[in-house]
């Protein structure tokens, strides 16, 4: 019997270390637990898309799982370039595939890869589908699972590129953003949205620069490629040099969005998605309810109320709030982390049209991020947040998983403990229209701790007290 890797789908699909557990061998074995999944439950004849990313190897890796998927019968569709993970969702529902795999890591340090699985709407496979494939895999890796004969099926190079930026055409009218005049900075992190924004907006009044376009799989400069503050300043500095009127950053997949505004100030995710939020439902006048993660602002609920929408809360993760997108016919989707959705496109994050969005939000506004932010805070009151990443070794693990699940404190920063939601490590909603999140991150070794406030005060007294709660 073989050594079982440890290959676990998390938030997000699986991620591991280049050359420890993200081999070709156990890429190969995901791809055969896709295709016995497929064949079970009788859609092995839709096919199955294949994109990847600019990481070390991630072509490679996807063309290994074409050869592994053809082996058993199953026609794919492989990226001609690297491409966004959007990219490859939306290519599934244009391809009418069953299913689509994306090689990336999204955010995540260089010396990581990863393999996700897309359903056949685009979104995240729902955590059902990845349960069934996961016993699959166990089959395949214990060298239990039971043999298939197939003949061999082809592999269909695609531009993925030209039907992707068509679509995104398609779901925003382009034309005003194109001739609004704005000078926009974009920020592309080195990951495969490089392109993308300029070729949209291309020919028109607008001028994009792009910086750090060059696919580079070591993400110099950062730590990794995810748009937050601290690996935003050269985004932040090209605005001021530049006298521009926004920076908009995409991940290394291009599916989370980073928004600095005119004076390179940094917007959080959590200001950015509430922004989205009374744009998308206020000037545009879209009804139907938001799909949220537990990690998302109280400032989503205060905008939901002005224009009764519904608000539906989620564990971490776009497998959760794409299935309840559909579910309840919502306008919109978003996390913490950066990852917006949207009615007319596939029920999956997307970095690039969530920047189209922003634009939109500002031409339709007249007027600048710093001075939509202030209306913001204007209509639904100050908020400050924080999330604080904590590392941990595999043997503290248990431990702090244990207090996690424990904690019941009275109050919190000075604030009292109003209700508890248990689904995704604990969120406490406090006093003051405050909360925190204490969970596993499902996608690194990372205990991570959020807070939202009224005020810095109160939200370094919240993380403190967490911190002190849970030993770290």
């Amino acid at each position: 019997m073989k050594d079982r890797p440890n290959i676990k789908f998390g938030t997000d699909g699986w991620r591991a270390i280049i050359g420890e557990d993200f081999t070709f061998d156990n890429v190969r074995a995901c791809g055969e637990a896709v295709a016995r999944n497929l064949i079970q439950t009788e859609r092995a004849d839709q096919g199955v898309v294949v994109g990847f990313d600019t990481r070390f190897g991630s072509q490679r890796f996807a063309k290994a799982i074409t050869e592994t998927l053809n082996s058993f019968g199953i026609k794919t569709y492989i990226f001609d370039v690297p491409a966004p993970t959007p990219a490859c969702s939306f290519s599934v529902v244009d391809q009418k595939a069953a299913n689509g795999v994306m090689i990336t890591a999204s955010h995540n340090a260089p010396e990581w890869n990863g393999f996700k699985v897309k359903s056949n709407s685009g979104g995240s496979a729902a955590p059902e589908e990845i349960v069934d494939i996961e016993a699959h895999l166990h089959q395949v890796l214990e060298g239990t699972a039971n043999r298939i004969s197939a003949s061999q099926a082809q592999n269909h190079t695609f531009d993925v590129v030209t039907s992707y930026i068509e679509q995104l055409k398609r779901v925003i009218d382009v034309e005003p953003i194109k001739n609004s005049r704005l000078k926009v900075v974009v920020d592309s992190m080195h990951g495969s949205g490089a392109g993308i924004l300029p070729a949209v907006l291309n020919g028109g009044s607008i001028e994009v620069i792009e910086i750090r376009s060059e696919p580079n799989p070591d993400f110099p400069g950062m730590r990794q490629p995810e748009p937050i503050g601290p690996n935003l300043k050269p985004l932040s500095s090209t605005v001021r040099e530049m006298n521009a009127d926004i920076g908009i950053a995409l991940d290394g997949d291009a599916d989370r969005l980073g928004i600095v505004d005119e004076a390179g100030i940094f917007f959080s995710t959590l200001e950015v998605f509430s922004l989205l939020t009374d744009h998308f439902m206020g000037r545009k006048g879209e009804t139907g309810g938001i799909a949220c993660t537990i990690t998302m602002s109280s400032m989503v609920d205060k905008l939901s109320k002005n224009y009764g929408a519904p608000v539906f809360r989620t564990p971490v993760g776009f497998k959760y709030v794409g299935p309840t997108m559909i579910e309840n016919s919502c306008s919109m989707g978003g996390e913490e982390s950066g990852g917006y959705a949207f009615r007319g496109h596939v029920p999956e994050r997307d970095g690039a049209l969530s920047g189209l969005m922003f634009l939109e939000a500002m031409i339709m506004s007249g007027k600048r991020p710093s001075e939509l932010l202030n209306d913001l805070h204007d209509l639904v009151g100050p908020h400050v947040f924080k999330r604080v990443d904590v590392a941990y070794s595999e043997s503290k693990r248990t431990a702090i998983a244990n207090k996690i699940s424990s904690a019941l404190p009275d109050s919190i920063g000075g604030l009292t403990l109003e209700s508890c939601d248990r689904r995704d490590g604990v969120r406490f909603d406090l006093s003051n229209e405050s909360w925190a999140v204490v969970r596993m991150s499902g996608t690194e070794p990372l205990l991570r701790i959020y807070a939202e406030t009224p005020d810095e005060a109160s939200l370094s007294a919240v993380h403190a007290d967490l911190r002190k709660m849970l030993s770290v």
